[in-house]
């Protein structure tokens, strides 16, 4: 009785190192696998649909923040996932894009729906009252600043805004950061590694 007791504990011992050997994936991006924050939230999609991170279960989410009259950054990351989503062909339906608008004043639900369609028409933008922006922002540690230009009118401004990415994985798991500038390749493998993890 005790051999057969002591065979068990050393059998459960080899799982548990086996387990632990296993080797912990390599990502381009930064690592934040189990972070306190970016912990999502409930929003309405430019159909008016509720949506949360749990929506997209099953596939790899990206989400960035940025605003339909940005001059670079927002179109260049939303070419560039139009880009990987393309080239990953079968495996692309398992990306979605999520595009959070730091502008919610401009950024009408059909100004949204018009400046997705420009990249696929299966990303999704979110426009949240002012409060609401607020908050999030601070969840996900992103800044946003209106910026007037030179004229009177207080209408034409641009906005500063943090310019990273955050991936979560197919169960809805905040696991990572992607810097702007992040060369497609890398982020397309770091990609490709989140989605064979669920397969």
């Amino acid at each position: 009785m005790i051999v057969k007791a002591l065979r068990s504990a050393f059998l459960l011992l080899f799982v548990l190192v086996l387990c632990s050997c296993a080797p912990k994936p390599t990502f381009n991006g930064v690592d934040i696998t189990g972070a306190d924050y970016a912990n999502g939230f409930v929003f309405k999609d430019q159909e008016g649909r509720p949506r949360t991170l749990d929506s997209f279960k099953g596939k790899v989410v990206a989400l960035f923040f940025g605003y339909t009259q940005c001059p670079d950054v927002c179109p260049t990351t939303m070419s560039e996932f139009a880009q990987i989503k393309s080239a990953l062909g079968e495996s692309g339906s398992k990306l979605q894009i999520l595009f959070v608008s730091v502008d919610p004043e401009r950024d009408t639900p059909d100004v949204l729906k018009a400046y997705m369609a420009n990249f696929d028409p299966s990303f999704l933008g979110f426009s949240p009252a002012p409060s609401e922006l607020e908050q999030i922002a601070k969840s996900f540690k992103i800044y946003y600043k209106r910026v007037l230009s030179t004229s009177s009118n207080p209408k034409i401004y641009t906005v500063d805004h943090s310019a990273g990415t955050y991936l979560f994985d197919s169960q809805g798991r905040i696991r990572l950061f992607i810097r702007y500038g992040t060369p497609v390749d890398s982020l397309k493998q770091d990609i490709n590694t989140l989605l064979k993890e669920d397969s």
